[in-house]
């Protein structure tokens, strides 16, 4: 607090008016503590009157739009995935999920929908086509989602009019996933917001209530700062994340490249795992690595059911006397398949013997079959696979590779997981891939147990990497020892890789993920309830005078940013590589000069 240098002076009209300033400064002191008190007893109450919920907001539903013979919209509830992730939570919170539907709906059937959608505890978020198509299609997954898997974007076909206009769909269609939010949010609720489709959200969320409790987490890489720094608007972005009080990340990597986007576009304070963002009309954000998992039990269930336990047996059947090797992927360049066949191929190439006596089965699930980059990947991949069987192949034994573009249900993947010696993972880039935790589960109770050979630029290479074979995917060479290492391993390494790799999949499973990540929600949103009733206290007014007058030398340390000037206004110190000069009031100027000019003194 600064005083006016007039005050200093120990004038006999100023004593009637110091013993107010004292009187109040008692007053204030006392609400102060009644203020603590109540906080703390908010604390311990909270949750107590009602039951919370948790409005869980992602681009899509977990439903399926669809009409009956009648012409009727109807909606299939999804399993697996996050349905499955945030299943456990339905006993501490009451759940509402909002986020786009997955059609467009005219006026009439929007009630219809509506309606239908709040029986499985949904909300839909209703978005016009041409706003899903530039900002789902087009910013989300054409800008972002590349930058993040660090794609850079073409000379040519860098920041245009296309992308400008795609990034003001993506504005709209996140006021309006907040908009919904807002329609059905209470007081203590707390907002899930899952991944990149939604990144403005927190600070559109906050602005409309500012004691809103917000978690985000994303699924897939945050970039190194390099990469995060050629996005145009990474300052929107970047400051409306740290409007939330807590932001998730699958591994450490991740968070860390967050803080060091932090360090280099704002001038915050940063720390190891938070950020204060109060300056810039944040909050005090924490930053926590949560990995995701998968339900392991699930899988070893699956395996029970009569009918894998036929689907077993007739794989084993039809590749008697040769070694699986298993790659399940989604039909996506950043999977690294053209890596994982041209490995393959230099394997056989260096154990010509091999290849009567392995085959590799592949499985592509497509993906966005309409972009041309997704199409000429399919014929890459496809001219690989004939060039690996066209070299390799013999009528006694067959193709060395076996190749499907399509989509398996579970019981038959669950069974192919089961009877793979090798499990073969090449990403180039992932947040997590959870392939690998579901082949190390199907794995559990064989007597000789599979091998995984892991890319080390997936995010489960941090978790899995001890109980696998690292490889990197770019280095060919490498891969394929790797995949003669895995063929030649003996039972006991085996054995010891996969029980570490399965200890870690049962204990860090996709329920203890959501409700480690809600855990740490409740905490940052406590802590950040007790930073903010710790008000700073008044300047003691009359010991300050007392001092004064009896000193003969005087040493004032007053605080230019956050005292004397906003804090915003650090930022602006090297504007555009110059400096600029923060211009304090009149006033308060003058107050300095007095200060200052007083004999015996320096500021």
């Amino acid at each position: 607090m600064l005083v006016n240098g007039n005050a200093l002076l120990p004038r006999a009209d100023q004593l009637v008016r110091n013993d107010q300033l004292v009187q109040e400064h008692i007053r204030k002191k006392l609400q102060k503590q009644d203020f603590e008190q109540s906080v703390k007893a908010q604390l311990q109450t909270k949750h107590s009157h009602r039951r919370q919920k948790v409005l869980v907001v992602a681009n899509r539903l977990p439903t399926k739009p669809k009409r009956d013979a009648d012409g009727n919209w109807t909606f299939e509830r999804c399993s697996g995935g996050l349905v499955s992730c945030l299943a456990g939570i339905r006993a501490k919170f009451d759940m509402v999920w909002l986020g786009w539907p997955g059609a467009d709906f005219n006026d009439v059937e929007k009630d219809i929908v509506a309606n239908e959608a709040m029986k499985q505890g949904c909300y839909p978020v209703f978005l016009r086509q041409n706003l899903i198509d530039e900002y789902y299609n087009g910013f989300a997954n054409n800008v972002l989602w590349p930058l993040f898997h660090y794609i850079m974007p073409p000379f040519d076909k860098g920041v245009n009019e296309c992308s400008t206009g795609q990034w003001e769909a993506y504005r709209k269609a996140n006021e309006i996933f907040t908009e919904a939010i807002l329609s059905v949010y209470e007081d203590d609720d707390y907002v899930w917001i899952h991944d990149y489709h939604l990144m403005l959200v927190p600070k559109f969320l906050r602005e409309a209530k500012p004691d809103c409790n917000i978690g985000w987490f994303l699924h897939t890489p945050f970039p190194s700062a390099e990469i995060y720094r050629t996005l145009p608007w990474r300052q929107e972005i970047i400051e409306s994340l740290l409007h939330a009080n807590l932001l998730g990340f699958h591994v450490y990597d991740y968070l860390r490249h967050f803080l060091s986007s932090c360090v280099q576009l704002t001038s915050l304070e940063i720390s190891a795992h938070s950020v204060d963002a109060t300056s810039i009309g944040g909050c005090i954000v924490t930053c926590a690595t949560v990995p995701i998992g998968i339900s392991p039990d699930e899988f070893l269930t699956g395996l029970q059911k009569p009918e894998v336990k036929q689907q077993i047996e007739q794989l084993h059947e039809q590749y008697a006397g040769r070694k699986v090797i298993l790659g399940i992927d989604r039909l996506d360049y950043m999977k690294g398949i053209p890596h994982k066949l041209m490995s393959f191929g230099r394997f056989l190439e260096n154990h010509p013997d091999w290849a009567d006596k392995c085959v590799l089965v592949q499985l592509a699930v497509p993906s966005r079959r309409d972009v041309p980059e997704y199409q000429r990947l399919q014929r890459q991949v496809h001219e690989l696979v004939g060039q690996i069987s066209g070299k390799h192949s013999s009528i006694a034994t067959g193709v060395p590779v076996i190749y499907m573009d399509s989509s398996m249900s579970p019981d038959d993947l669950s069974a192919l997981y089961n009877v793979a010696d090798v499990a073969l993972i090449t990403s180039l880039r992932d947040g997590m891939n959870l392939v690998s935790y579901e082949y190390i589960a199907c794995q559990h109770g064989k007597t000789v147990p599979g091998v995984l050979i892991l890319s080390e630029f997936a995010g489960a290479a941090q978790s899995l990497g001890a109980g696998s074979i690292r490889v990197n995917p770019w280095h060919l060479q490498d891969t394929a020892h790797a995949i003669y290492e895995a063929l030649m391993m003996g039972s006991e390494e085996r054995e010891a890789l996969h029980d570490y790799a399965f200890k870690y999949v049962s204990e860090h499973t996709a329920q203890k993920w959501a409700e480690t990540f809600l855990q740490c929600l409740q905490e940052a949103c406590s802590d950040l309830m007790e930073v903010t009733s710790q008000v700073p206290p008044l300047l003691p007014y009359e010991e300050f005078l007392s001092d004064w007058s009896e000193s003969v030398q005087r040493l004032i340390i007053i605080d230019l940013l956050e005292c004397l000037a906003p804090a915003r206004e650090r930022m602006n110190l090297h504007s555009r590589g110059r400096p600029k000069f923060i211009r304090l009031p009149p006033g308060l100027w003058q107050c300095l000069k007095t200060i200052a000019s007083s004999p015996g003194t320096s500021v």
